[in-house]
C-alpha cells in the first residue's frame, strides 16, 4: 500500500514571499547557514493541520473534507509581522515570522482540525498558533551559537511584513529529502467569496 505524506496549508502568494525574501535577509546574513537550516520561501506556508501518511485510497475522503470546508468558509485577510523562536528565545529550534489571525483563520483550522479527527487522524493537542517557518536551528549546535541566534532575533524585530489575502487551502505532499523537503500541491478548494 502507498502511503503520501500529507498536510493541509494556505499558500503565500508571490508577494509575500518575496517580502519575506528581503526581510528575513537581514537574519539570514548574521546567522548563516551553519547554525540554521533555513526554509526555501518558495516552500514557506501556514499549515493548518499536519495529517501525515494516508494511504492513497483515503485521499478521496480528504480531498471531500477540504471542498466542504472550503465551501462553507469566506475568504479573508492576514497579517504577516514579527519573528519569535520556539518553544523560547532561550531554546530556539525553530524560527518563525509572526501571522495576526483573524477569527476566520482560527474558525477554518478549527473546521479542518475537527473533520480530519472525524476521518480518523490524530487530534492535534498542542494551541494552534499560526506562523510561518523560517529556518530550523540545527541540531548539536554549541551554548554560543544559540546566543548568537537569541541576540540575533532579539535585535532584528521584523514590522509589517505584508498581508495576503486567503482564497483557497491546500492539500500537499510531503517528500522528505536529504537537503530538504519537496512539496506537491494535489488538491485546492476555494473560500467562498465575500
Amino acid at each position: 500500500m502507498s502511503l503520501l505524506r500529507t498536510f493541509i496549508a494556505i499558500e503565500l502568494p508571490e508577494q509575500i514571499q518575496n517580502a519575506l525574501e528581503k526581510q528575513t535577509a537581514r537574519l539570514r546574513q548574521p546567522l548563516g547557514d551553519d547554525l540554521v537550516r533555513w526554509i526555501p520561501t518558495q516552500n514557506m506556508h501556514l499549515t493548518l493541520k499536519f495529517i501525515g501518511n494516508v494511504a492513497a485510497s483515503h485521499m478521496e475522503f480528504l480531498k471531500q473534507l477540504i471542498s466542504q470546508t472550503a465551501d462553507s468558509h469566506s475568504q479573508f485577510n492576514l497579517q504577516i509581522s514579527g519573528i519569535g523562536s520556539f518553544p523560547n528565545s532561550k531554546r530556539a529550534r525553530v524560527l518563525w515570522a509572526g501571522i495576526h489571525a483573524p477569527a476566520e483563520l482560527t474558525s477554518l483550522q478549527k473546521s479542518i482540525e475537527a473533520g480530519t479527527t472525524r476521518l480518523g487522524y490524530e487530534k492535534e493537542e498542542r494551541p494552534f498558533s499560526p506562523h510561518l517557518t523560517l529556518g530550523r536551528v540545527r541540531q548539536n549546535i554549541d551554548q554560543a551559537g544559540l546566543q548568537k541566534i537569541r541576540t540575533t532575533v532579539d535585535a532584528i524585530q521584523l514590522g509589517n511584513i505584508g498581508s495576503a489575502r486567503v482564497d483557497s487551502i491546500h492539500l500537499y505532499n510531503s517528500e522528505l529529502h536529504s537537503n530538504g523537503s519537496i512539496y506537491t500541491k494535489l488538491f485546492s478548494a476555494p473560500l467562498k467569496k465575500t
